[in-house]
């Protein structure tokens, strides 16, 4: 009998083992599809199957799967938006090729053009910022003087809060839209920036199965002008008014955009109008998200997903009511990482539940004011809000590292 393969279309520098690790325990055969497979450092630690293919040419994508077909069974595809939310879509056209359970593509599409996504919501009523879309200079300057500062500048199309700044003033307005027009911003479609009121107010996001909200989380990012995240907490601390409504504006997001399959995560502001939507994303999160709704209600929203792409049926209930933190670990500076060390004395601490790190020593460090500038992340779990932060602190203060400024011309020579 042919092996049952799960397809993973690139992948994940947080939550694509952890894929890997489910599809194994679900007795499926990971194969990762992706452009670069080095870059993901899991699939040769692992011994996983590789194949190096154009991941934004679908026909590609179909030729290679239906090689793959002939040694395996194909149970299931799935994948990681990763800095390209093209990927989303690509999945839900393979899964109807293939006739296997996927999103729809078309809902995906429109979902993951942040413009279009605004369009739709504000046509349904769900409450959203006030927003211009703007192709150039003289487009952002005016879009920002009809909504008025601060606002927040973001492309169109993309993900992990690349190329997304609050502007506070004229000055931070003109330089952020020289760097995204000026050609340091790799745009993966056609240059639309998307201008936007700063809805201000705590952060929160809805974790979404099907058409049911499994957990609300609090974020708190740090400082500005960018949006990295510092600290997640799920639950989040909120009366039952407040979640009841979060929970409604979140859900009310579905049928506006066309979703309900699968998992969705819907970002949200409570401002002083109440829940404001600031996107939607037609996927897990990445980051720490499904690790913190495994921690605090012991649900695995990853191994659920899978079980949804396969076509079996998944299990939302939860196992247990605890209160689950993680903390970020950012560099703060640029430069080559010398040293990295205290994550297996954190990870003893009892009630963390998770230590990773992302990157090894001697990796050069340039950050972008994005995901990207994360190094590592730490999740303590407790009864109580106050002991998980004790012991969140206990383990963070126990990782150690150095970054050293990258060698001058001189010294390089």
């Amino acid at each position: 009998m042919a092996k049952r393969a799960l397809i993973l279309i690139e992948g994940h520098r947080s939550i694509g083992l952890l894929y890997v690790k489910a599809a194994r325990h679900l007795g499926l055969h990971p194969i990762t599809l992706s452009a670069e497979p080095a870059q993901y450092d899991y699939l040769a630690e692992e011994r996983l199957r590789a194949v190096r293919v154009n991941t934004d040419d679908l026909d590609a994508l179909i030729r290679e799967s239906s090689r793959l077909r002939e040694t395996y069974d194909i149970a299931g595809i799935t994948g990681f938006a990763g800095d390209d939310e093209s990927i989303s879509a690509t999945v839900g056209k393979l899964c109807r090729h293939f006739d296997r359970p996927g999103p729809n593509p078309a809902s995906i599409e429109q979902c993951c053009d942040k413009f279009v996504q605004r369009q739709l919501l504000a046509e349904a009523g769900v409450p959203v910022p006030a927003y211009r879309v703007a192709a150039n200079a003289r487009d952002v300057e005016s879009s920002a003087a009809e909504i008025g500062l601060p606002v927040v500048l973001k492309p169109a199309v993309g993900s992990g809060s690349m190329g997304v700044r609050l502007c506070r003033n004229l000055d931070e307005l003109a330089e952020h839209t020289t760097y995204l027009l000026g050609g340091k911003h790799i745009w993966r479609s056609p240059p639309r920036i998307l201008v936007e009121e700063f809805a201000q107010g705590p952060f929160y996001g809805a974790d979404i199965m099907g058409n049911e909200v499994i957990g609300i989380e609090a974020g708190d990012f740090g400082p500005p002008p960018h949006f990295v995240f510092r600290q997640l907490t799920c639950p989040a601390p909120l009366t039952d008014d407040e979640h009841w409504r979060i929970v409604d504006v979140s859900l009310s997001c579905l049928p506006a955009l066309g979703l309900g399959w699968g998992p969705t995560t819907v970002e949200l502001r409570w401002t002083k109008r109440g829940p404001v939507v600031i996107e939607v994303n037609p996927r897990l999160a990445g980051g720490t998200s499904p690790r913190l709704v495994q921690a605090a209600y012991g649900i695995d929203l990853i191994t659920e997903h899978i079980k949804l792409v396969i076509g079996k049926e998944w299990d939302l209930r939860r196992r247990h009511s605890r209160v689950a933190t993680s903390q970020c670990l950012d560099a703060d500076r640029d430069g080559i990482l010398e040293w990295i060390h205290g994550d297996g004395l954190a990870a003893a601490v009892p009630g963390v539940a998770e230590v990773k790190l992302y990157i090894k020593p001697k990796t050069s460090i340039v950050r972008k004011g994005d995901y990207r500038d994360r190094i590592g992340h730490v999740i303590a779990t407790s009864p109580s809000r106050a002991q998980t932060a004790a012991i969140l602190r206990r383990a963070v203060d126990l990782i150690r590292w150095s970054i050293a400024p990258f060698p001058t011309a001189g010294e390089q020579e």
